[in-house]
């Protein structure tokens, strides 16, 4: 669904802290750091993931999953049309 590196690009792109996140998903700041710690695909109730994946979202981040249309190809994050920078 989303890596850590994926999350962690996401925030940069967005200039969010982790406790930003945290409080826009609904989440704890220890889960947001658990999420950011994994390897690989990020692990963890399915509820906080939606909730995170929804947060950036709605702040204007688009996940780009493995075998999506990408120029470069691979997983990745890019800011939505008319999205803030």
């Amino acid at each position: 669904m989303i890596t850590s590196a994926q999350m962690r690009a996401a925030r940069a792109l967005l200039g969010m802290d982790q406790r930003t996140l945290a409080q826009h998903a609904g989440v704890s700041l220890p889960t947001i750091q658990r999420m950011e710690a994994s390897s690989g695909n990020v692990r963890g109730i399915v509820d906080s993931l939606t909730k995170v994946v929804a947060a950036l979202d709605a702040a204007g981040v688009e996940l780009i999953a493995e075998g999506s249309i990408s120029l470069a190809g691979g997983r990745g994050v890019r800011l939505k049309p008319g999205a803030q920078e």
